[in-house]
């Protein structure tokens, strides 16, 4: 199977490939036509207004969402199921419920066979991936807002997945924490070469660690390396806002030309 361009300069091997994919719920189509080949090591964001379809996708991308028309074809060295770790917005849980750092991050391991030793390692190697290593027996619900993110990302990694999939995973967190946080992705990304797929409002965020960009609009995905996707043509038409749209030492910038705030 051929490769597409990967952030290195290399041809990177697809961990996932959707084809001709039809996606909806009851009477209505949220998605048509949508073809996407994302590969290993790469770092998506998926954009757009609310509505689009985002989350849709990474529903599908999840098994939770059956396609009308189309296959997600995942590669099961990088891509089946068990090899996913997903980052929610929000965790979900009763803040009333007692809980520790290590009981929480214990529950990305849900449905894994793994011995006691294994878990340990997991939960052990998922926290020092985001600077929480010795937390085990902190109270998740003591933690800053952005620490438990950090905790809910390592939720994810203990699955040692081959594709992270985050579905806004800075909503509320300060812009310190945030640039913190997805700091700390990025560099799990091109260290160890961990697939991402991160769902986001934010263009200068995508701008800055994006390698691939996934537009969502009107029932349509367009797809590709950042730099070809994030144009002043495209974010017009996603977004309603005229910009002059540059890239300089691989930061995107741009000066607004009409109504609307991309960003």
């Amino acid at each position: 199977m051929t490769g597409t361009p990967s952030p290195f300069g290399a041809t990177a091997e697809a961990v996932i490939d959707i084809r001709g994919l039809r996606l909806g719920y009851g009477s209505t189509t949220v998605l048509e036509d949508v073809d996407l080949r994302i590969g290993a090591g790469e770092f998506w964001f998926f954009l757009g207004q609310n509505g689009t379809g985002k989350s849709t996708l990474l529903n599908a991308l999840m098994g939770l969402l059956r396609p009308r028309r189309g296959e997600i074809i995942g590669h099961r060295a990088h891509a089946g199921r068990e090899h996913i770790g997903f980052v929610p917005q929000r965790c979900g849980m009763n803040p009333h419920l007692p809980t520790t750092v290590r009981e929480f991050v214990g529950l990305g391991l849900a449905g894994l066979r793994t011995d006691r030793n294994g878990r340990t390692e997991r939960l052990t190697g998922a926290l020092e991936k985001v600077g929480l290593k010795g937390r085990e027996k902190a109270d998740y619900w003591s933690l800053s807002g952005g620490q438990r993110q950090r905790v809910v990302v390592a939720r994810a990694l203990a699955r040692q997945p081959g594709v992270l999939i985050m579905d806004e995973p800075t909503a509320g967190l300060d812009p310190s924490a945030e640039t913190s946080l997805l700091g700390d992705i990025a560099g799990l990304n091109r260290k160890e070469g961990l697939t991402v797929i991160c769902v986001s409002h934010d263009l200068a965020t995508a701008a800055r660690y994006a390698s691939h960009v996934a537009l969502f609009h009107g029932g349509r995905v367009q797809g590709g390396p950042a730099r070809d996707i994030l144009n002043g043509q495209n974010i017009a038409r996603v977004y309603g806002v005229g910009l002059d749209v540059h890239w300089s030492n691989g930061r995107l910038s741009g000066t607004a030309g009409g109504p609307g705030d991309p960003s």
